[in-house]
């Protein structure tokens, strides 16, 4: 639902009164700027359908690039760069076995974020 800024629902805070002791408690809590910007690099790996296939791929099954380019129907170089960036954000790991490399989700985490999202836009 878009808001118009003269919209009555919406209060307009012209800092006549801090709730100071609100502030400071939440100001505490905050994470740090540097922090803040990860978690926001962090979501933006999510923004990607391809990279979304490619963990829900992986949170079924271990399975190398080969695997995951056929069952996506898309070419080796696409998969493996989306690999690259899920690697770089550490939400993917590898192993080698002889030529080929298998991948995985890095650890259950990925898992809960993934199945938090479903359920979010399920309701």
């Amino acid at each position: 639902m878009a808001y118009r800024m003269n919209d009555p629902e919406i209060e307009q805070c012209d800092f006549i009164h801090v709730h100071e002791e609100i502030v400071k408690r939440v100001t505490k809590a905050m994470p740090d700027e540097d922090q803040l910007m990860d978690l926001a690099d962090f979501f933006k790996v999510f923004a990607d359908s391809t990279r979304i296939k490619i963990l829900y791929v992986l949170s079924q099954a271990e399975m190398c690039v080969c695997d995951i380019a056929n069952l996506l129907q898309m070419g080796q170089s696409a998969i493996s760069h989306q690999l690259r960036v899920l690697k770089q954000m550490r939400l993917v790991k590898y192993r080698r076995d002889g030529k080929t490399v298998f991948y995985s989700l890095a650890d259950s985490h990925i898992e809960t974020i993934l199945a938090q999202g479903m359920e979010h836009i399920e309701e």
